[in-house]
């Protein structure tokens, strides 16, 4: 049944329908659970799409010296969804959380990725990092701390901002580490800084396409 739904929207998408229109009606159509309509909706892509994202995505070598802008709640809840094996490498060639969560809530874990993340940053000897945070979020202040801590900590160079909308302020930097579409689809190149952490510490997404052959 998935299959059969996931080519239905492909061929929906290829056409040039609204992913929400085409997702309804396939949903509805294949009586799709909750759980496989979340996996379409953050992992199945037009073509065109993917090739757009292709030529955005950078190499790890090509960030040296770059400025990078990072999509703080975005990365974490991508980094940690990957640990915890709730994160599938999606059609665009970037790993998206499978989770629910809307947003990040403060953990005892949050300070080690961190210090994972400002370690990885200073290995692909980024330029200036710079964290954008909604200030909105619970306990973003404390974020905002841990993140400067783990920064001083690994002698990189970044600033770490909470800002009412992110979103709107990554738009405006040349290479951003997110997998949130409306951002990518702004901004000139895109690095898949939780993909490459969690790799880091042993952790390879499966990816949606194998997912959908053992279905």
């Amino acid at each position: 049944m998935l299959p059969d739904a996931y080519f239905d929207l492909k061929y929906l998408l290829n056409r040039g329908y609204r992913k929400k229109s085409a997702l309804d009606f396939v949903a509805n159509h294949y009586r799709l659970t909750l759980d496989e309509r979340h996996l379409l909706a953050r992992c199945v892509f037009s073509n065109g799409w993917i090739l757009e994202v292709k030529e955005k995505l950078l190499r790890p070598e090509e960030l040296a010296g770059n400025v990078l802008a990072i999509d703080g709640f975005n990365v974490l809840i991508t980094l940690e969804s990957l640990l915890e094996g709730k994160a599938i490498l999606c059609e665009d060639g970037l790993v998206r959380d499978l989770k629910y969560q809307g947003k990040y809530g403060l953990s005892e874990r949050t300070p080690n990725l961190l210090g994972e993340i400002a370690n990885v940053l200073k290995e692909l000897k980024v330029g200036d990092a710079v964290f954008f945070y909604g200030k909105n979020v619970p306990k973003s202040g404390e974020i905002r701390k841990l993140t400067e801590e783990k920064l001083v900590e690994s002698g990189l160079s970044g600033e770490i901002k909470l800002v009412k909308n992110p979103d709107s302020k990554l738009k405006a930097f040349e290479v951003v580490a997110t997998a949130d579409v409306g951002i990518i689809s702004k901004v000139p190149h895109v690095f898949d800084l939780a993909r490459y952490v969690g790799e880091k510490l042993g952790k390879v997404p499966v990816s949606f396409q194998q997912l959908l052959r053992e279905r």
